[in-house]
């Protein structure tokens, strides 16, 4: 894949975004361009990766009361369960690697019985050159890297507002539930549980 001439360090970043007015927060274009015209230099991510063949892995970067920065450290063949972002908005841009983001639209949920009925909408890739928006009209969703891809990869998500709970479908089984979102490293550190 080529290289971009204009990356950024993930310090760069952190700093741009902190300059974004709560506003630019409120819709999807403003962030998704930006990730778009400042991919992040794969190397200064060094510090917040961290890898585990089991799971995919939550790394926080920065966190303040408007955003929170996770890179997710994604094995070949690792996908995240079909979820929600609590009505928060996301971005997600993919310094290293390729991935699949599968996109559900709910045609009906109950989470006081766990119950749900969901239908796949479509399939988006991404990459260095293709970051994406969670659509706040349909905002369920799953990441996935494919073992086809294989490859190693990386996304980061800015999420506005932060949250720590969301809601998981299993669209196969009619099934949802709430879970608690947990960190695996913060600020380049181990989380002990």
């Amino acid at each position: 894949m080529a290289i971009l001439a204009n990356q950024v360090s993930i310090q760069d970043l952190v700093a741009g975004l902190r300059r974004f007015p709560d506003a630019a927060f409120e819709e999807t274009e403003p962030i998704r361009k930006f990730l778009q015209e400042t991919p992040v230099n794969s190397d200064s991510l060094t510090p917040f990766l961290n890898w585990d063949r089991q799971h995919y892995t939550r790394n926080l970067i920065d966190k303040t009361a408007l955003y929170e920065l996770v890179a997710i450290c994604w094995e070949v063949g690792q996908a995240s369960s079909v979820h929600n972002h609590r009505d928060q908005n996301c971005w997600m841009a993919v310094p290293i690697g390729r991935l699949q983001v599968e996109n559900f639209r709910v045609i009906h949920q109950d989470l006081g019985k766990g119950t749900c009925h969901l239908e796949p909408t479509d399939i988006v890739e991404m990459n260095i050159f293709h970051p994406c928006a969670v659509d706040p009209a349909e905002p369920v969703h799953r990441v996935l890297n494919p073992r086809d891809f294989n490859h190693r990869a990386v996304s980061l998500h800015v999420y506005s507002r932060p949250f720590d709970t969301c809601v998981v479908y299993s669209a196969e089984q009619g099934t949802c539930g709430e879970i608690q979102l947990h960190y695996t490293t913060a600020y380049g550190k181990p989380i002990s549980r």
